[in-house]
């Protein structure tokens, strides 16, 4: 639309403190503030004697631009430890986040989306905007600002592929200045091949370490650039729902037409370059996806594979019929793959009272403004 200004992202925002006299370590020291929730360490270490002049007159503006990039529209408890997030952003356009329990939580990447996946309420209008990377992590900050943070799954609204620069930016800063380990973020597809060709640039090279508390982990304590550094490895989530091709290409009507041999077969080189198993997503939905057909394919796929099925009965959405299997049935599931050496786990979606499923928050609050 003429005249919208573009989603803020990391590198425009770097770029803007580089402007106003930023050095490497000025730039980490401020981003680092921000996607800790620290205040820049003034009690130790005032801004003030820390930044050069036009960047500390500045800063009450990029903290102010900063802190509002995501706030909180509205809460819905779900269980203990979770919690649905309505994420109101700068331009009045709304999100979703999940606080889940152990100090995880769920980010959106876009609103809306394009797969259109039949059983998902987040891509019924289709795919509204890109996040900006700094929309993403600041869903993160509003978190923190609750409550502790110390694993970050890109699973919400949208498809982390179709906006995969601002993910990875997104992903980077997580991983170094916001202080969650590289395995702890998990990135998720319906399987692009962008994805896989993105994050197996370099694998061969070491990873990257884990930050260490008091030492910059992109640059060197002069604050020069580190060459020899490669960028953050997430893991990775495959969201699989189904091993037969046509029932998939159904169920996930806009995701590529790859094979899932192949989806498969490229997620374990990554799972194996990284040593991060792969988290397959299954949604359950009741006679569709959940017979011993089903489960013959995932124990072809995935037997022997560094791997772990997570079944997510369904959700239930507004005006769709599909139901959740009953819960014997799943527990037949998990314990029919595990005899298999499977790895298999029930991950239940938050919020089932609440209108839970992935969008329906935001479809219901956007009707409300109507």
């Amino acid at each position: 639309m003429a005249g919208q200004i573009p989603p803020l992202r990391i590198s425009h925002l770097r770029q803007r403190l580089r402007d106003l006299g930023a050095k490497p370590c000025h730039e980490d020291r401020l981003l680092r503030g921000w996607s800790q929730v620290c205040s820049y360490d003034r009690a130790h270490s005032p801004a003030e004697n820390f930044f050069p002049l036009a960047l500390r007159s500045a800063l009450p503006a990029i903290e102010a631009e900063l802190f509002g990039l995501a706030r909180l529209r509205g809460e819905h408890p779900a269980g203990e430890g979770v919690a649905r997030l309505l994420v109101g952003l700068a331009d009045g356009s709304m999100v979703e986040s999940v606080l889940l329990p152990r100090g995880g939580l769920c980010v959106s990447t876009q609103v809306g989306c394009a797969v259109g996946c039949v059983f998902c309420m987040s891509g019924r209008d289709g795919l509204l905007r890109q996040l900006g990377s700094a929309e993403i992590v600041a869903q993160v900050v509003l978190a923190r600002r609750r409550r502790a943070v110390s694993k970050v799954v890109f699973m919400g609204m949208g498809e982390p592929a179709h906006n995969l620069d601002n993910v990875m930016e997104a992903i980077e800063l997580l991983g170094t200045q916001g202080n969650v380990g590289h395995k702890n973020l998990v990135l998720s597809t319906v399987g692009d091949l962008r994805v896989f060709e993105r994050l197996m640039e370099g694998v061969s090279n070491s990873v990257r370490p884990e930050p260490v508390e008091g030492q910059d982990s992109a640059h060197g304590s002069t604050g020069s650039p580190r060459t020899d550094l490669r960028t953050v490895q997430p893991a990775l989530a495959l969201s699989l729902h189904s091993t037969d091709a046509t029932l998939r290409a159904t169920l996930l009507p806009r995701a590529p037409h790859i094979p899932v041999e192949e989806l498969v077969a490229r997620a374990e080189a990554y799972a194996r370059a990284t040593s991060y198993p792969v988290q397959y997503q299954w949604t359950l939905l009741e006679g569709i996806n959940d017979s011993d057909a089903e489960l013959a394919g995932i124990a072809r796929l995935l037997a022997g594979k560094y791997a772990v099925m997570n079944f997510i009965p369904f959700n239930a959405v507004d005006g769709l019929s599909y139901r959740r299997p009953a819960s014997e049935r799943i527990a037949v599931m998990v314990q029919t793959l595990k005899r298999h050496g499977i790895l298999a786990k029930i991950r239940d979606s938050a919020g089932q009272e609440i209108e839970g499923a992935c969008g329906q928050l935001r479809a219901r609050a956007a009707g409300k403004a109507k």
